[in-house]
């Protein structure tokens, strides 16, 4: 990882280590300091009989923390994305956010990126920002322009007319410009070109609060490892095989977790 985003995960780290916990917003109620941010209790979900893909899936992101969720496709990363956003309902099991049980009072707690675009191709960017600002009351215009700046994205530009790196440009600016609980980005560096990784991975870091988390699922798991606090690898049916710390699985393991999901994976 090169020296600008570790120079961000420095300001992060002091910046956490600063900050004081934020009286908790009406949308958390009660939010107990040692209370997770998202919660999932033997969470089970299945599209054909017989055949799920989550069965008593447990899983727990803290507060502060980026998490990494790497697992093979078809392994249930993006159906527990859409879960935990009220996208697709669970056969069975909880989801907890903030202590709270999922309802669409806590979809104001989340900020969520899929793995396709959602907006229409005749509509302009600058529309788009519009629209979120309109809809969330979190949304941060300033910054969103700011960043739409950074990358060279027009705000005037129409949906249809970008590459599929810039639309996934736009639609992370859009989800990261929120002051949310909980940020999940299903492999918002996909289609992203690398030149832009390195920028797109500070604003992931630099735009989240202490007070927050954010999960990630990707298959470029060396691009992002050094921004993960912590990691969960995940096989087929939601089973957790490994899952932890990502410094203290590198330091006892004495390798990177691409290289360790590859011996994991292995075919």
């Amino acid at each position: 990882m090169n020296g600008s985003v570790n120079e961000c995960l420095t300001d992060r780290t002091a910046e956490n280590q600063a900050v004081e916990t934020p009286p908790a917003d009406p949308l958390s109620e009660v939010m107990i300091e040692s209370t997770p941010i998202l919660c999932c209790k033997d969470l089970c979900k299945s599209y054909k009989k017989n055949k799920p893909v989550l069965k008593d899936f447990n899983f727990t992101v803290e507060a502060g923390k980026i998490t990494g969720l790497l697992g093979p496709n078809g392994c249930g990363k993006s159906t527990l994305l859409k879960l935990v956003s009220g996208i697709l309902v669970p056969d069975g099991g909880d989801i907890l956010l903030c202590g709270q049980k999922r309802s669409e009072k806590s979809n104001a707690l989340i900020s969520f990126l899929p793995d396709s675009p959602y907006f229409s191709g005749g509509q302009r960017v600058s529309g788009m920002l519009s629209y979120f600002a309109d809809f969330y009351p979190d949304f941060d215009m300033t910054l969103a322009k700011n960043m739409l700046a950074d990358l060279g994205i027009d705000p005037k530009a129409r949906f249809r007319t970008l590459s599929k790196g810039t639309k996934e440009k736009v639609q992370l600016v859009l989800v990261m410009s929120r002051r949310a609980k909980l940020y999940m980005l299903d492999e918002p560096l996909g289609g992203v070109d690398p030149a832009a990784r390195d920028y797109i991975l500070k604003t992931i870091i630099g735009n989240y609060s202490p007070d927050s988390a954010v999960v990630i699922t990707t298959h470029l798991i060396s691009d992002v490892e050094a921004a993960l606090d912590d990691f969960a690898f995940m096989n087929y049916g939601g089973q957790i095989l490994l899952s932890g710390s990502a410094d203290e699985v590198r330091e006892r393991e004495g390798k990177s977790l691409d290289t360790l999901f590859r011996e994991v994976f292995a075919c």
